[in-house]
């Protein structure tokens, strides 16, 4: 980043600073800013999730849990991707999930066919304890199989080390 660049970055925080401290006397309000953690999204006027959020809910088009290395517990940010789904699972008795476990290409066959299963297991009690139902979800395990990337790297592996939610009934 050249000079000029740091400079107006560092006065455009510091102005942004100052305009946070002031008092205010009438709250403004303003655009939500995405931190990268998912936020619950309002379902329907209804209340209940329908079909159509599945695609337009910010929270539930998040269908990818991402794992440490040699991990099968949800990490604490994925929770309330957690929440959103299990609640579409309240709202719509019907429909069922199919949460395909994955790891990276580290370990033996054997192994990573377990760890992606032991994963999709963490998912599905991480859903039934925010109040998913067991008989909606189905668990399969890929291991290694289909990854996402194939290079040997940190980066590639952590992609690879996660468990995607696949609606099969909506």
């Amino acid at each position: 980043m050249n000079k000029s660049t740091r400079v107006l970055l560092v006065s455009l925080l510091s102005v942004a600073a100052l305009a946070g401290c002031s008092k205010k006397v009438k709250e403004q309000p303003q655009a939500p800013v995405d931190t990268g953690t998912a936020v619950p999204a309002q379902p329907s006027t209804s209340g209940l999730y329908g079909p159509g959020d599945l695609d337009t809910d910010a929270c539930l088009r998040q269908r990818v849990v991402y794992f440490d290395f040699d991990q099968d517990t949800v990490k604490p940010e994925f929770q309330a991707i957690m929440a959103c789904h299990a609640k579409y699972l309240r709202d719509r008795p019907s429909s069922r999930i199919t949460l395909e476990g994955n790891t990276d290409e580290r370990g033996s066959r054997a192994y990573n066919q377990a760890l992606g299963e032991r994963r999709g297991n963490g998912v599905s009690s991480a859903l039934q304890a925010n109040g998913g139902s067991g008989s909606q979800l189905t668990v399969v395990s890929y291991g290694e199989e289909r990854p996402v990337c194939t290079d040997s790297n940190e980066a590639c592996w952590s992609q690879n080390r996660r468990v995607e939610i696949v609606y099969t009934a909506k």
